[in-house]
This record gives structure tokens, C-alpha cells and sequence, in this order.
């Protein structure tokens, strides 16, 4: 994941700079380089690969400026090449960049209209040329970079160094993370506390839709209305190896907000912005066509995103799919024909049960596929292919945005199998392409929903039981609402499909017992409506998640509705998946258990 740093320092920062970008290594780079002001003007090193790269390159090329940025680069739009690695300059401003700019192409177009050169694949560079038409306009830095913000859509974090103001940062953040420290005759700006530590032992945290305007001896924040805003100072003390909760209160609730940049992260790694294409980072040693059925084997939240997969794979591709918890899949010795597909899910790679039913699967000649966020772990060592989601740390033991991303790659990789076995036309990828690029922004709205969430926790706290429901897609959902809400809350829940109401849970329902139904309204909503209305015959406290058309035509009292941003249907979970875990996470706080440590509980279940 991309890594920004800034320094308004005293003296030479580029070695600083570095040894910033060192300890934001953990996120994963492809790229890395810095730009100074030297003088009046700007001067940039880049090289690809390791920051070693970079620091050669500084030794050969000494930078003397004491006002910098640097940045570590996942590749997005673009190769992982030096021409394509941040800083990106201009003669007149420099600019990292942290996300993925959603109109990026229209915004392009329009610059090329007015005879900009482009001269990179990245995204990045529309944001540079606005701002630096802005200058050439004659606006001051504030005014351009206060305009240009105003045209971009997506989520990103962004920071601006400017050609004869030796004395001028400006950052901005809308999504991924973005930190201010404060020094003595100096300023920093940094992605996180841990590439702030050596500098700063006092850093506040951007909120979204937050700028900023920092001089060595002044921090003006402006919120996304261009308002004063104040936000927070927080004493903190990072070390290298820290993982840091920034000014969250537990490392769960920063992974839930994390997710808009993390699954944009991923997102960037499996799809091509420019062609509109879903593209692996990895060529499949087997042909899609070739596949007669794909079996996804896995445990807790991680076998849910398989089951949401199931629906997926089926729909776009035409092929069956089996999901298997591991832990019966190694025992049962399933039959596998020899050259299908095994799908293997796993946050930490290392889960002992599906490690099991990975080395089973290849016993049996398999094509084995791990969906891993450790690539060094064992189970994407002993895997065919690996496609890696890119959550970085997760430190909550219930998972959050493991679990979103894994749904990113696994919808990726339903694309490629639909549009390899003659399912999808080029017009349908490109719309489903579409629909992932909106996901990130999406979860940030849906992100807003959280004080609402948190009211209603307080009634939820109260009850014994929950019951959750959902169809289509959304039913694996409210498995997982479900185990979110016992694992950290301690409160019995249940997830079913919606469809099984009256088959067994409606004995249940009274009064006293809140049902959580997740229902977007896509092609089995008025089915989930009817089911609505046979809880609210016999009392039910209905929680309903939906948007504003199905809100409209659900006709069905509730306790509360939680209103989600509207979108296409296809991937709903990975937006809904959001409200889902607020609610665990704040009826967990109103309990008052140990959220990130609940009891009985591992990270990474090692042993069986």
C-alpha cells in the first residue's frame, strides 16, 4: 500500500525522508522517491523496486533541500516503473499520492482537449496537471489546491510541495489515511504514526474530506466545506515495529474504516483502470474453459466470502461450485478431479485446517489457488497460484477488512472466469469493472451510517438472541453478521436465509427479538419484503439495511432502518458487509468486552 511522507525540516531532508519511507515498508511497495525544493525549483530521485534503489540513487545524486516528500509506491494505474513511481512533478509542483482517482479518465480527456502532455500511466498525474494549470492561471497554491480537490472523486490521500515556496505543504485526504506532527521550526505529514515516530511525538489525524496547510510553524486544517476545523492532538510513541491504532479506539474499529483504501488497494492490483479490464498480477497455470467445477474450502469469516463467491462464480462464469468449511473437508475426503479448481481462503495463510485440505487438494491433482493476505505464508507457498489481498495488518481477531478484501479478488477472479468461458461480453465486463471501481467510495459512504449504528447498538446489547437474514448473496452476509456479533459481543445471533423462515427460526420470534435483515433491493427483494412482514406479524424488532428505493417500498414498520448509498447489485457485500460490522463492534463496546482479544479467541488458528 502506498506510503506518503512530508517534511518541512531544518536542514537537508532527504535522508530523512527515507528512513520515513523505511518504516512504512511494512505496507508493501513496488516503487519509491522523493522530491526537495532546492533553491527555487523542484528536483526528484525515483527508482524502482527497494528503497536500496532510491538510496543509490541519493548517493550519486545528493538532494540538499530541507523541504521534501516521498512516497512508496503500490502500483495502480500503471507498471511499477521508475517513469511511473511518485513524486510526480511539474515545474512548478510536486505531488504523492495515496488511493485511486475515480474520474480520472474523463478529467484526462479533458485536460488532453486543452493540449496537456501526459506523460505517465497513473492516475496520479491528473491530479498534478490540475493543480498545475491552476498555478499557470495565476492562482496562489491554497486557491489550486482548494479548486482541483473539488474535481476529484475516489478516495486518496494527496501531499503538494510548490517551485519557490520553500516555506508550504499542503495534504489532503479523503479515504486513506493521512497524519499531521508537529516539531520545533519543523512540520511533517506522514500516512501513519509509525512513519512520523522519529520525528514527532505529537500527531493529529486527518478526518475525511480534510486539507491542510502547514508552514514550519503553522497547521491550518480546513474540513471538506472549507471551514477551520480543529481535529485532535495525540501524544504517541511508535516504534518501527509497531502496528498502530491511530486515534481509534481499537484496532477493529481503524480496520472497519481502513477498508475504503484497503480494498482500493486490492482493487488496483486485480483490475485495469485504463483498459477497463479485470487483469491478474499472475497468468493461471489452467485455462477457466477448462474447469468443470471449482470447490472453495476455508474457515469462519473466510469461508462466508467463499460462499459469497459461490453465487458469484455461478452467475458469471456457469460453473458449479462446492464450499467446505476445512475442517470437514480434510476429513470427509472429498472427491477432486484431477485438473479442477481448489480455492483456498486464509488471512494469515497459516490456518491449520485449511493448510490440511490445501495439501489434500494437491495429493489429488488439483489446480490449488490460495487467497492469502501473507504471500510468505505457508499455504501460498504450497499453492499453485497465489493472488494476494492487500488488507496489510490486521491485529482485530474478528476479521473486517481481510474479509472485504478477500470478496475483491474473489469477485476479480468470478470476471475473468466468466469473461475466459464466453459467459460475459466485453460490455458486461466493462460494466462489472464499473462496479468494482465504485466499491471504495461506496464503503466510505457507507461508513457514515456509524452514529446511527451506534445508537442502536444500546437496544441490541439488551437481547439474548439475534437473528439475522438475507437472500441471494446477502445470506452468507448475515452468516457473517452474525459470527461478528457472537464473537466479540458474546450475544447468541443466527444467520439464515431468508427463505428458511418459516421452515424452523419464525418459533423464535417475539417481541423481545431484534432481526437484522440485510436487504439491497435488487431481484429477490420483494421476497425478502414478504419474509419482513411474517416477523412483523408476530412482534419482531426489525433492523433493515437497504437503500433509499427499497427503504421506499419495504412497507414494513422497523425498529430502525439503516439507509446504505444506492449501486448496482452484483457486489453488494462488500458495501454491506459495513453497517454488518459497526453494529457487532458497538453493541461489543456497549457490553464492554475486550473487542480486539475476545475471549476463547486467536488470530490465526494455527492448531487444530
Amino acid at each position: 500500500m502506498c506510503g506518503i511522507v512530508g517534511i518541512l525540516g531544518r536542514r537537508p531532508v532527504a535522508e530523512q525522508l527515507v528512513e520515513s519511507l523505511k518504516r512504512l515498508e511494512y505496507r508493501g511497495y513496488d516503487s519509491a522517491g522523493v522530491a526537495t525544493l532546492e533553491g527555487d525549483h523542484l528536483e526528484r530521485r525515483r527508482a524502482e523496486g527497494k528503497l536500496k534503489n532510491l538510496e543509490a540513487r541519493l548517493r550519486d545524486r545528493p538532494l540538499k533541500g530541507s523541504s521534501g516528500i516521498g512516497h512508496t509506491r503500490w502500483a495502480t494505474h500503471g507498471k511499477p516503473t521508475e517513469h511511473n513511481a511518485h513524486p510526480h512533478t511539474t515545474e512548478r509542483v510536486a505531488v504523492v499520492h495515496n488511493g485511486i482517482i475515480e474520474n480520472f479518465r474523463e478529467l484526462r480527456e479533458e485536460l488532453e482537449a486543452k493540449g496537456t502532455v501526459f506523460r505517465t500511466e497513473t492516475d496520479t498525474e491528473i491530479v498534478l496537471h490540475l493543480v498545475d494549470e491552476l498555478l499557470a492561471r495565476g492562482n496562489k497554491p491554497v486557491e489550486a489546491v482548494k479548486l482541483a480537490l473539488s474535481r476529484l472523486r475516489g478516495a486518496f490521500a494527496l501531499g503538494f510541495i510548490f517551485a519557490g515556496e520553500d516555506d508550504l505543504m499542503i495534504g489532503a485526504c479523503n479515504g486513506p489515511p493521512l497524519a499531521v506532527g508537529y516539531g520545533d521550526g519543523e512540520m511533517f505529514l506522514g500516512s501513519d504514526a509509525i512513519a512520523l515516530g522519529p520525528f514527532s511525538d505529537t500527531i493529529s489525524y486527518l478526518e475525511d474530506g480534510d486539507w491542510v496547510v502547514l508552514t514550519r510553524n503553522s497547521v491550518a486544517i480546513f474540513d471538506k466545506d472549507g471551514r477551520a476545523a480543529q481535529r485532535d492532538k495525540i501524544k504517541h510513541a511508535a516504534s518501527t515495529s509497531q502496528v498502530d491504532k491511530a486515534n481509534y479506539r481499537h484496532f477493529m474499529a481503524k480496520e472497519i474504516h481502513e477498508q475504503p483504501e484497503v480494498v482500493g488497494h486490492t482493487l488496483a492490483r486485480y483490475v485495469d483502470m485504463a483498459s477497463e479490464r479485470v487483469s491478474l498480477p499472475v497468468k493461471l497455470p489452467f485455462e477457466f474453459r477448462e474447469i468443470q467445477r471449482i470447490t472453495i474450502t476455508a474457515c469462519g469469516t473466510a469461508s462466508y466470502a467463499g460462499y459469497v463467491a459461490k453465487y458469484w462464480f455461478e452467475r458469471m462464469a456457469r460453473l458449479p461450485v462446492e464450499v467446505d468449511v476445512a475442517s470437514e473437508f480434510r476429513y470427509r475426503e472429498a472427491p477432486l478431479r484431477k485438473g479442477d479448481l481448489a480455492i483456498f481462503i486464509s488471512q494469515s495463510g497459516e490456518t491449520a485446517d485449511t493448510l490440511a485440505a490445501l495439501r489434500y487438494a494437491n495429493a489429488e491433482g488439483a489446480h490449488t489457488l490460495a487467497v492469502v493476505n501473507v504471500p510468505t505464508s505457508t499455504i501460498a507457498r504450497e499453492s499453485e497460484t497465489v493472488l494476494q489481498t492487500l488488507a496489510g495488518p490486521e491485529i482485530g481477531v474478528a476479521s473486517t477488512k481481510a474479509f472485504t478484501c478477500q470478496l475483491m479478488v474473489l469477485a476479480s477472479l468470478a470476471v475473468v472466469a466468466g469473461k475466459a468461458r464466453g459467459e460475459l461480453s466485453d460490455e458486461e465486463e466493462t460494466k462489472l469493472v464499473h462496479g468494482l471501481v465504485e466499491v471504495p467510495r461506496l464503503m466510505a459512504d457507507a461508513l457514515t451510517t456509524e452514529l446511527q449504528i451506534e445508537k442502536l447498538a444500546h437496544r441490541i446489547a439488551k437481547s439474548r438472541d439475534v437473528l439475522y437474514l438475507g437472500r441471494g448473496t446477502s445470506f452468507p452476509l448475515a452468516l457473517e453478521g452474525a459470527l461478528k456479533l457472537k464473537e466479540i459481543s458474546y450475544i447468541h445471533a443466527e444467520g439464515y436465509a431468508a427463505g428458511e423462515l418459516k421452515h424452523g427460526p419464525i418459533a423464535l420470534i417475539d417481541e423481545t427479538m431484534p432481526i437484522v435483515v440485510i436487504a439491497p433491493h435488487d431481484s429477490v427483494f420483494e421476497k425478502t419484503v414478504s419474509n419482513m412482514q411474517e416477523v412483523a406479524a408476530r412482534g419482531g424488532n426489525i433492523i433493515l439495511m437497504t437503500d433509499a428505493k427499497g427503504a421506499a417500498e419495504a412497507t414494513v414498520d422497523s425498529l430502525a432502518t439503516i439507509i446504505m448509498p444506492d449501486m448496482a447489485d452484483a457486489f453488494t457485500p462488500m458495501i454491506y458487509a459495513i453497517p454488518v460490522q459497526l453494529l457487532a463492534y458497538h453493541t461489543a463496546i456497549v457490553m464492554g468486552t475486550d473487542v480486539d482479544q475476545p475471549r476463547n479467541l486467536a488470530k490465526s488458528v494455527t492448531v487444530e
